[in-house]
């Protein structure tokens, strides 16, 4: 399917990894000049060659933390005007409600929310001006069904499901359409350092403790980052125009709810 974005410049935050790198890899498959942001220089400048060499577009690298003001003003500033932004940032810590102090939410949210508002705020007037433009924020299956030990998680990303809410309906009007996708467990570091934790406290191996997970997926498997990327970069195209604040889980079934 030509999805209608050939040419499009897109914004991909933590795209290094994961989630966000398969984000960027669906983007650049259809055509999009990418700007690729992570923390890590290594990993990112090896995923950046990686998508080069593979799909033959340009791809701009920023090596910055978009947590913080100064790494988004670095991003800003390298991205330019830009069509898509796909917002994404790794989760909190898990824990207990009774381990998390203010300044733990503070970064939850600063990682979570805040930043993905601020790279809103700063790409969408330009959007609006052009009158086309995509967001996507990557955000977590527990804004619908929350998971306990991921307290600031849960916080941090219900905050931001709030605020695209309405702000998704005050701009779809001038050509912009911001929408949510919601991952259940997918194959990523995140899935490994999530599994490594309930091995630990269960006192069983790593693998034992992917399988049980496993087995409370109606898919019976874990989702991957292709799979995830492919729904990203749909949500992004000329196709998908009449999708407004909308928040689709990509969880394999996990979530069991009707609506």
């Amino acid at each position: 399917m030509d999805l209608g974005i050939k040419g499009k410049r897109a914004l991909v935050c933590a795209g290094s990894k994961g989630l966000g790198r398969g984000c960027a890899e669906a983007l650049a498959e259809a055509g999009c000049d990418i700007v690729l942001n992570a923390r890590g220089a290594e990993a990112l400048e090896a995923t950046a060659t990686h998508i080069r060499d593979t799909y033959g577009v340009t791809v701009t690298t920023v090596a910055a933390d978009v947590a913080t003001e100064e790494g988004r003003d670095a991003l800003l500033e390298a991205a330019g005007d830009v069509d898509i932004l796909v917002n994404n940032a790794g989760g909190p810590p898990p824990g207990l409600w009774s381990d998390w102090q203010r300044e733990d939410f503070i970064a939850a949210l600063d990682a979570n929310m805040l930043a993905p508002i601020a790279l809103m705020k700063a790409l969408m007037p330009g959007m609006i001006d052009r009158g086309w433009g995509k967001v996507v924020n990557i955000t977590s299956q527990s804004v619908k069904s929350p998971i306990p030990q991921l307290g600031l998680s849960n916080a941090a990303r219900a905050g931001l499901t709030g605020y695209v809410a309405g702000t998704a309906r005050q701009v779809a009007g001038k050509g912009v359409n911001i929408n949510n996708l919601l991952p259940g467990i997918h194959a990523t570091d995140r899935a490994d350092s999530l599994d490594g934790g309930v091995a630990k406290a269960k006192g069983i191996t790593v693998e034992e403790a992917r399988t049980q997970r496993e087995a409370t997926i109606p898919a019976g498997r874990y989702g991957t980052a292709a799979e995830f990327g492919a729904m990203c970069a749909f949500l992004c195209s000329e196709k998908a125009g009449f999708i407004v604040g909308q928040n689709i889980v990509l969880d394999g079934g996990a979530v069991n709810a009707t609506i």
